[in-house]
């Protein structure tokens, strides 16, 4: 199974600056700990030993955390002298990377799937990236993933009105050798420039595959979702104790 992980942790925060501001949105405090706090204990409660921090804006302050709060965590550092956008960043990060695989977060995000059963589809697929699905209904903030019945993705749909559908939910299983050999640029978006040039209309060699876990989501981005988390989060909110 998969035990290392890259968590994106360069964010700005721009939405939460009416709430939070001069701070990396991954620290945003949540029931008084950095939303980070959840997030590392999330993956680790899934058997991730290894952690690789993505950190570009602020990066001192994220540092100077894990350094003061986890100094016993296996972890290195991956810096972007530069914003290189989501898919730069992982290509940096995994040129760090020690393992075959390794799974990707999001530092601003909790989605509380079962690691074990990503990793194992994930190889059996022998797929260069695995998406975790989140069904969600009513929405307008997310788009939405199609899948073919072998769990290969048939489409990714625009981010409009839907009553019910499949969203990303950021958290991958990447083959590191596979996404290492794509001829991609120094600078792009991992969900526009990798995940969506890589479906194709008729599926002769499958790349990218999705699994359902209809498990605990929440992304802090906007201010709503961030006030949402103190109370969810909370060590008081007795299906969050163990944080």
């Amino acid at each position: 199974m998969i035990k290392e992980a890259i968590i994106l942790a360069g964010g700005l925060g721009t939405r939460l600056r009416p709430v939070v501001s001069d701070i990396p949105k991954c620290m945003a405090p949540v029931a008084g700990k950095p939303f980070l706090h959840y997030v590392i204990s999330s993956l680790q409660e899934n058997g991730i030993e290894n952690f690789i921090f993505s950190v570009g804006y602020m990066h001192e302050t994220i540092e100077a955390w894990l350094q003061n709060n986890y100094s016993k965590l296996n972890y290195t550092i991956s810096l972007e002298e530069e914003p290189l956008g989501t898919g730069g960043a992982i290509k940096l990060a995994c040129s760090k990377a020690l393992g075959k695989d390794v799974m990707v977060a999001n530092g601003d995000t909790i989605f509380k799937i079962n690691c074990d059963l990503l990793s194992q589809f994930h190889k059996e697929k022998n797929a260069a990236c695995t998406l975790s699905l989140k069904p969600m209904v009513n929405f307008d903030r997310y788009g939405v993933v199609e899948l073919n019945e072998d769990g290969s993705v048939k489409s990714f749909k625009e981010k409009q009105w839907y009553q019910s559908g499949l969203i990303n939910g950021g958290v991958y299983a990447l083959n590191v050798e596979q996404f290492s050999k794509e001829n991609l640029p120094q600078k792009f978006s991992f969900e526009k420039d990798y995940l969506e040039k890589n479906v194709f209309p008729v599926h002769q060699n499958p790349k990218l595959y999705g699994i359902i876990q209809d498990e605990y989501f929440i992304d802090i981005g906007i201010p709503e979702d961030y006030e949402r988390a103190q109370e969810e989060l909370s060590p008081l909110n007795p299906l969050m104790g163990n944080y």
